[in-house]
């Protein structure tokens, strides 16, 4: 029989997945840009990732802690890896808050119940940028392994020792 994964267990895996994007990812891809496109960096990216992080904690839950913002043109893989691995730490502590009621976004967006919906969305904005980052890096000429496409569909790997 499968064991039950906690909300706070499936968000350190979801964590996890971009922890192996990071460690597998080629260094000369990090600040790469495509010819004649503006879009973000990868460095970009995942400090996106991290600081958008750090806002919902800083708007839903203080108490637990907001972690330090990455800069986005000076931060390391190494640094991100680090401010990620922290930010979601402190993202399990909130989705797991027994007196948080209410999960707040942004402050142009409404409130809504802290619980299912508000994990799917923090999972569903770290898959979409982790995309990305997959993409980009193809795109740049610096694909990532296989073992890394396919791993990060893992989860049952991901999430460790039943």
């Amino acid at each position: 029989m499968a064991r039950v994964v906690s909300i706070g267990e499936t968000y350190t895996i979801n964590d996890r997945m971009n922890q192996l994007v990071l460690a597998h990812l080629d260094a000369r891809a990090w600040r790469a840009t495509l010819p004649g496109q503006r879009g973000r960096t990868i460095a970009a990216i995942f400090a996106h990732v991290h600081n958008i992080r750090c806002k919902w904690i800083r708007l839903t839950a203080p108490h637990v802690g907001v972690p330090v913002r990455l800069d986005r043109t000076r931060c390391t893989p190494r640094q991100a890896g680090i401010a990620l691995a922290r930010s979601a730490a402190r993202c399990v502590a909130m989705l797991t808050d027994p007196e948080l009621t209410t999960f707040h976004r942004d402050g142009w967006a409404k409130r809504w119940p802290v619980g299912p919906s508000m994990l799917a969305y923090m999972i569903t904005h770290d898959a979409h940028h982790r995309g990305q980052v997959c993409m980009l890096a193809h795109q740049l000429g610096y694909p990532l392994p296989n073992e890394v496409g396919y791993g990060i569909w893992a989860w049952e790997r991901l999430a460790g020792p039943v």
